[in-house]
């Protein structure tokens, strides 16, 4: 089994990874990346290295103190308790009609007044079991944001397209950046009900549907790719919105792109939105207090959702039905799937080890859920270690925070929680080398650093990058940067000829180390 006393030492203080090169990693000194990186690994960066220093992007103003500031104060008590429906639900409502008494007939203020001490004892009673429910909206979403730390990171969430040369950032104030390859122009999406943005996902078999997960609704952002305007009109934009399910923290689009799931940790069911006719179904299933985490597998027959309580579920997605993992050791903080859709690797919060659920590769689609592993194996230590770099002790390892794996399956990035009382660091990423057959082999890759005291708080694999795997990585200082990690896949390897390579290079196997 791998863990992380099996690693080479990561760069020193000063250093930067730039790129993987001949089965190693390699770091340059700061301000030198671009040079080693195009020594090593020629023009294969498709885009270049992006700052957005933290400073200089505002927080958007709170939507409480927005309202205060600008809606009139003489609005009828129906029109407000109908925006706090649309906002937060029944209590809200019963709340606005106690707090208008005044403006309501008697016996519906005494009525309001009983309905909402039942809810809230309601409440307190589901609060118990499920503490993140106590939690306000944004509390939430930065907990079960991708992001490391979404109340302060200055790019919030990022996804790449799974088939275009090009990737959308949201930033802290709210708005969305779209980069191509194929163009200079960098569209600006702004909307008034994208508020609170923790997730984004490109409609896999479509060039201009972007899909955002916001604070209250789930927002379809129509955006042309051959369009020279800079600031898409709002009139192209779907809001979905289904009472109660918010805030919106995870999206998952199904390979084909016909069908698009969303989650939210207070609401148990999660919605399956048909996003061309603006329908929704939810699928609930009793127990785990919300969903908290989705991923749609590569071949589009199963659905992982987690809870955040100690269950997870995979469902099947011919008959929606699903199989449950259950007596965890904590909430599932991250999970990745193999591309054949096989393997699922997930991590537990506050445990320090990648488990793997198999799933067989032959069976049909309705049986393949249910003849999944029965338990959970570990597969990857991932416990505390002291690494000497230098003069410098750095503890590495324990919580997961996300993981990634890339479309290949030749590489898997790990990045960490910090723990001050533990001195655990989150400022190097672990790089696995991956293999899926004959079975699942997982190996010592190397550390990936950023600039000095920099963490990484997004990490995510592009899709449909030709030279190996392409890293993207959102620092938290502002920086997004891409690490071309340059192999040959297990697969080719086998078919290349034992006394050298064809045109007579002399290969020397370097590059294929599995250290």
């Amino acid at each position: 089994m791998s863990s992380l006393s099996m690693f080479p030492s990561p760069p020193p203080v000063g250093y930067t990874s730039v790129c993987e090169a001949s089965g190693e990693l390699v770091a340059a000194k700061m301000g030198e990346e671009g040079m080693i990186q195009a020594q090593y690994c020629g023009q294969v960066g498709e885009f270049p290295s992006l700052h957005f220093p933290p400073d200089s992007i505002r927080a958007s103003r709170e939507e409480s103190s927005a309202k205060a500031a600008f809606l009139p104060h003489d609005e009828t008590v129906w029109k407000r308790a109908k925006e706090a429906w649309y906002e937060h639900g029944l209590g809200a409502v019963l709340s606005e009609l106690v707090t208008s008494r005044a403006e309501v007939p008697g016996w519906l203020g005494w009525s309001s007044s009983a309905g909402l001490a039942v809810v809230r004892w309601l409440g307190s009673l589901h609060g118990s079991l499920f503490p993140h429910l106590a939690l306000s909206n944004e509390d939430m979403i930065a907990t079960f944001a991708e992001n490391a730390d979404w109340y302060h990171s200055a790019i919030r969430a990022f996804s790449w397209h799974p088939h275009i040369h090009k990737f959308a950032i949201a930033l802290r104030d709210n708005s969305i950046k779209v980069y191509s390859r194929t163009s200079k122009i960098i569209p600006l999406l702004k909307h008034k009900v994208q508020k609170g943005v923790a997730a984004l996902a490109w409609e896999p078999q479509c060039a201009s549907v972007l899909a955002v997960g916001c604070q209250n609704c789930v927002l379809i952002w129509h955006v042309d790719p051959m369009s020279l305007s800079s600031r898409p009109s709002t009139t192209t934009c779907q809001v979905l919105t289904r009472p109660g399910h918010s805030p919106i923290t995870c999206l998952a689009w199904s390979p084909h792109g016909k069908l698009l799931a969303s989650a939210s940790p207070a609401d148990t069911a999660m919605m399956i939105w048909s996003v061309s006719t603006e329908t929704g179904v939810p699928l609930r299933r009793v127990g785990g207090g919300g969903v908290s985490l989705l991923r749609w597998s590569p071949d589009g027959n199963k659905l992982f959702a987690a809870t955040p309580s100690s269950l997870l579920r995979v469902w099947e997605t011919e008959t929606w039905t699903c199989e449950r993992w259950t007596n965890l050791a904590g909430r599932c903080q991250s999970s990745c799937w193999s591309p054949d859709g096989a393997v699922l690797l997930f991590t537990v919060a506050d445990e320090p080890v990648i488990y793997s659920i198999t799933f067989p590769r032959d069976a049909d689609v309705v049986t393949s859920v249910k003849a999944g592993s029965k338990s959970a194996v570990v597969c990857v230590d991932v416990s505390q270690v002291a690494v000497e770099v230098g003069e410098e002790v750095l503890n590495v390892g324990g919580s997961v925070h996300s993981m990634v794996w890339d479309p290949r399956g030749e590489r898997l990035a790990v990045m960490f929680t910090a723990d001050p009382e533990k001195g655990t660091t989150s400022q190097l990423i672990a790089l696995f080398r991956t293999r899926l057959h004959p079975v699942l082999e997982i190996m010592p890759c190397g550390f990936i650093r950023g600039e000095p005291g920099v963490s990484p708080e997004l990490i995510s694999f592009q899709e449909n990058f030709e030279s190996g795997a392409l890293l993207a990585v959102c620092w938290s200082n502002g920086k997004l940067s891409f690490i071309p990690l340059m192999f040959v896949p297990s697969d080719d390897v086998n078919r290349i000829p034992r006394n050298g390579f064809g045109n007579g290079t002399v290969f020397t196997g370097q590059i294929f180390s599995q250290q």
